[in-house]
């Protein structure tokens, strides 16, 4: 494959997978982690790629696409994940739930659920869960961000030490094929993490769009996590390494949901 050619497949592989290591391309395309670093610097020096540690990335993907233009990515897995986790989640149970789009739509089925105690960062969380069916919610106070209207900062993470939970409920920008599960801001894996001591049951909501990707911060490992709840099995390799760390993998569908 011609120098340009493998360019432009290149610039297509990150727009398709947000992020790319260097190590990942160059065992694509059979070439050293030299050549492939060779290749990037004049996408990198034209504008069309940003370099991170270990990796390439969109400009635009530093910070993740607005709020509500996530919302409606993969919306149909995320109604789906949310649906089991309101299966999941009883009446009378407390989690701390954070604040991505895809615990915005496990907040609009936990609305059928009654007498939570709902511990978050995110006003949209509370705006749906507070004023029904006698819960209780708390919220975290910190930094708003403009985007999700969730609180970040070391006061939310305070916030959370005063509670213990049944589960904690995080989601994620995306899970490497080492079963690395990652985020694009150090703010949301800091809350993942202090939300994860706090609680019994640690729960990761993902789609399956989010498998075999990389993102910008390591968060934690498939061993940090009790339960994924995801719309799609993930590959072999991947199940495996699930598997191998005791991480237990539910398959949730629009119908029902299914052990992975």
């Amino acid at each position: 494959m011609f120098s340009n050619q493998r360019q432009a497949e290149i610039l297509r592989l990150v727009r398709e997978q947000r992020t790319c290591t260097i190590t990942d391309l160059a065992g694509r395309f059979d070439v050293s982690d030299e050549t492939i670093r060779r290749n990037i610097k004049p996408l990198i020096a034209d504008g069309l790629l940003i370099k991170v540690h270990g990796g390439i990335m969109l400009p635009e993907r530093l910070d993740e696409p607005p709020f509500q233009r996530r919302m409606a990515v993969s919306a149909e897995g995320k109604r789906a994940i949310g649906a089991r986790i309101g299966e999941l989640v009883r009446d009378g149970d407390s989690l701390i739930l954070e604040g991505g789009t895809t615990c915005l739509h496990i907040a609009q089925a936990l609305a059928a659920r009654s007498r939570l105690t709902v511990v978050t960062n995110s006003i949209e969380v509370a705006r749906v869960l507070a004023p029904r069916n006698g819960n209780r919610v708390f919220i975290a106070g910190g930094e708003l961000r403009p985007d999700d209207c969730a609180a970040v900062g070391d006061s939310a993470q305070a916030f959370l030490r005063q509670f213990h939970v049944r589960y904690a409920i995080v989601s994620v920008t995306a899970i490497d094929m080492q079963g690395r599960f990652m985020d694009a801001l150090p703010a949301d894996v800091a809350f993942s993490l202090a939300a994860f001591a706090q609680a019994e049951r640690r729960v990761v909501a993902a789609d399956h769009a989010k498998f075999g990707h990389s993102a910008l911060v390591h968060a934690f490992g498939a061993h940090a996590v009790n339960l994924l709840v995801t719309d799609e099995a993930p590959a072999p390799a991947l199940a495996q390494v699930f598997a191998a760390a005791g991480l237990d993998v539910e398959v949730a569908t629009q119908q029902g949901s299914s052990n992975a």
